[in-house]
């Protein structure tokens, strides 16, 4: 509340009644729609008279901050709301609705039974006594317990439940993970757009490189080398872990869809592989289910898992309790295997049929990869615009691309088929062709 015996006094007390809800307003702490204090409260709470602070309230209703209403009050406009917009009624084309979408990480709509999930969360929400308390810090033990199993038959990560560690998201876990290897100066990502999990580690003073096998830190997602699917090798995996063991490097296995794998049977994991030493390795729930469930786990080697528990009660926990009971009784009741499967019939389809409409749409003037896992391929195509202006018209016809790389006669785009309904692959791709113009 405005303090008005520590204001100078240099204007009349009104003016300063007009600037401090004025600043309110326009911080958006007064949303539009609210209703200001009565004329009798505000003099009351500010200790001025009645007469200040509806002269304060005229002139904020003169210059549009609010608007009174015949026996109702005063209540606030969506001026901050119009002001806030302005710089974008410059640019049109960015209120040009999305029509086709080839940059999306979202998962396709039919994809996931929302009924179900729902009757999950119902009966979790039923279990009374157990809501009422916050969640356990390291995660739900019984969800934990499902987790070791579940990563131990599906991914060779034997591991116990202490060794789990859960929270909402891959950048809420690594927030814990780093101040347990702060010893460690430099960490190595594939590429540059691993921007999520390098803003963190930049924000814990780690010096960040990129392909650089000779840093303390290595973070690697093997299922998903690149952008079109490509899965690290297992020899490759082996020569990994020997270098690390090497030179006492920590290895982060982003496990990040593992389960897209089509073409190939899964390569076992770092984790696996390594013992569990050298290793940490991460799981995420957002692409099987939902990007909205936010709940992810890491596995720590033993030495970081000791290091941890001495921690542990200081940390809270940020993944949803609900969420928690509701995937644990989901991975008991097999629905989990049921929707790996599911989706890989559903993303190997649309792969494939991507692939057709592309070569349907380009003929023999474009290159396509694709990889043993993902949602997305690379197309190369030749093209006179620059990335930037490419992606700006796409965007002014309703296309939102991806951009992997550009060379003074071609582009490389990343085309993601996991959000878009099979039937728009064509007219996308021939509104691609007609941007480009071709």
């Amino acid at each position: 509340m405005l303090n008005i015996s520590a204001e100078h006094k240099k204007e009349h007390l009104y003016l300063e009644v007009y600037h401090y809800y004025r600043k309110l307003i326009m911080e958006n702490r007064l949303l539009p729609g609210s209703k200001m204090p009565s004329l009798r409260k505000c003099a009351q709470d500010l200790k001025l008279s009645r007469t200040t602070i509806e002269t304060a309230y005229l002139q904020l209703a003169a210059d549009g901050y609010i608007i009174a209403r015949a026996q109702s009050g005063y209540y606030v406009t969506d001026i901050a709301r119009k002001q806030h917009s302005l710089p974008h009624e410059k640019h049109p084309q960015d209120t040009v609705p999305c029509i086709y979408d080839f940059a999306s990480s979202g998962v396709d709509r039919e994809s996931f039974r929302f009924d179900l999930w729902q009757r999950y969360i119902k009966s979790a929400l039923r279990q009374d006594e157990r809501m009422l308390s916050y969640g356990e810090p390291q995660g739900e033990k019984d969800f934990r317990e499902v987790l070791a199993d579940y990563i131990r038959e599906r991914r060779n990560v034997i591991c116990s439940p202490d060794d789990i560690v859960v929270g909402a998201g891959i950048q809420s876990l690594l927030q814990i993970l780093c101040p347990l290897i702060r010893e460690r100066k430099t960490v190595s990502f594939p590429t540059p757009s691993f921007v999520q999990g390098s803003t963190i580690f930049e924000d814990h003073g780690f010096e960040v490189h990129y392909r650089d096998k000779n840093c303390d830190v290595i973070y690697v997602s093997p299922a998903h080398m690149t952008k079109w699917g490509e899965i690290m090798p297992v020899k490759r995996r082996l020569e990994l872990i020997h270098h690390a063991e090497l030179y006492d490097h920590l290895i982060i296995e982003d496990d990040f869809e593992n389960e897209f794998v089509y073409l190939q049977k899964p390569t076992p994991s770092l984790f696996g592989l390594a013992g569990g030493e050298n290793v940490v390795y991460f799981g995420s729930f957002s692409r099987l289910l939902l990007p909205s469930i936010r709940l992810s786990f890491m596995v720590l080697p033993p030495a970081l898992r000791e290091q941890y528990k001495k921690k542990a009660a200081f940390y809270n926990q940020t993944a949803s309790k609900a969420e928690q009971i509701a995937l644990c009784q989901f991975i008991r009741d097999g629905h989990l295997l049921s929707q790996t499967r599911k989706l890989r019939r559903l993303y190997s389809q649309k792969l494939k049929a991507l692939s057709a409409a592309v070569t349907e749409t380009f003929d023999k003037n474009c290159q396509i990869k694709t990889g043993a896992a993902g949602t997305s391929l690379a197309l190369t195509l030749p093209c006179t615009l620059t990335g930037k202006q490419l992606k700006k018209k796409a965007q002014a016809n309703g296309l939102r691309l991806e951009l992997l790389k550009e060379t003074e006669n071609d582009v490389t785009l990343v085309l993601s088929c996991s959000s878009i309904p099979m039937n728009d692959f064509l007219p996308a791709c021939q509104l691609l062709k007609e941007v480009l113009g071709q």
